[in-house]
C-alpha cells in the first residue's frame, strides 16, 4: 500500500497514474482520499460551499481507515463518489477489488496515524506553491465550475491554513519526497524499479 501525499495541485493524481500506468495490468487500485468528503447533504448548497474542506475533520477517516484494513485484507469494498460541483456525496458508489499494489492519495493523507500505519511507502509530492495554486486555480474554474472570487476566498480562507498546518508538517513522515510531482521522471522510474520486484 502506497500513501502520496502533498499540497493541492502538487501532482498527487499525476504521480499515482503514472505509477498505475507503469506497472502491470490489473496488479494496482487507486483510491483517493477525496471521495470521502463528508456527506454534508443536510446544509444548504450555499452552507457546503462555505465549508472548510482541507481540515483533517471535512474527511470521513474511519470509514477511509476501514476500507483501506479491508483492501490489505483482500475483501473488496464500496467507495464512496463525491461531487465536487454541488458538495456533496452521491448515492452510487464504486466497487473496488483489492490488488497486489493499492495506491492511496490524498492531500492529508499521514496526518491519520492510523492510515500511516497501513501505508508500505510513504511519497510527498512537494512542488513549489506559485505553480500549486495556479493548478488549484485552472482545475477549480475548468472542472469544477467556480469563480475566481470563490476560488481565491478560499484559498486564502482555508487552502493556505490549512496546507501550513497539516499538509506541509506531514512531509515529516513520507519516505521520500518528489519535487515537482510527476514532471520527475528520475524519482518515478526509481520508485517503478522497486514496485517491479514484486512481481
Amino acid at each position: 500500500m502506497i500513501g502520496i501525499a502533498g499540497g493541492t495541485g502538487s501532482g498527487k493524481s499525476t504521480v499515482a497514474h503514472a505509477l498505475a500506468e507503469g506497472l502491470p495490468n490489473a496488479s494496482v487500485v487507486v483510491v483517493d482520499h477525496d471521495a470521502y468528503y463528508r456527506d454534508r447533504s443536510d446544509l444548504s448548497f450555499e452552507e457546503r460551499a462555505g465549508l472548510n474542506y482541507d481540515h483533517p475533520d471535512a474527511l470521513d477517516n474511519d470509514l477511509f481507515a476501514l476500507h483501506l484494513g479491508a483492501l490489505r485484507a483482500g475483501e473488496a469494498v464500496d467507495l464512496p463518489i463525491y461531487d465536487f460541483v454541488t458538495h456533496s456525496r452521491r448515492q452510487e458508489s464504486r466497487r473496488v477489488s483489492p490488488a497486489r499494489i493499492i495506491i492511496v492519495e490524498g492531500i492529508l493523507v499521514f496526518v491519520e496515524e492510523r492510515v500511516r500505519r497501513l501505508l508500505d511507502i510513504k511519497l510527498f509530492v512537494d512542488t513549489d506553491a506559485d505553480l500549486r495554486v495556479f493548478r488549484r486555480i485552472r482545475r477549480d474554474l475548468e472542472q469544477r465550475g467556480r469563480s475566481f472570487n470563490s476560488v481565491r476566498e478560499q484559498y486564502y480562507n482555508f487552502v493556505r491554513p490549512m496546507h501550513l498546518e497539516y499538509v506541509e508538517p506531514s512531509k515529516r513522515w513520507a519516505d521520500l519526497i518528489i519535487p515537482e510531482g510527476g514532471e520527475n521522471r528520475i524519482a518515478l522510474d526509481v520508485i517503478l524499479g522497486k514496485l517491479a520486484r514484486l512481481f
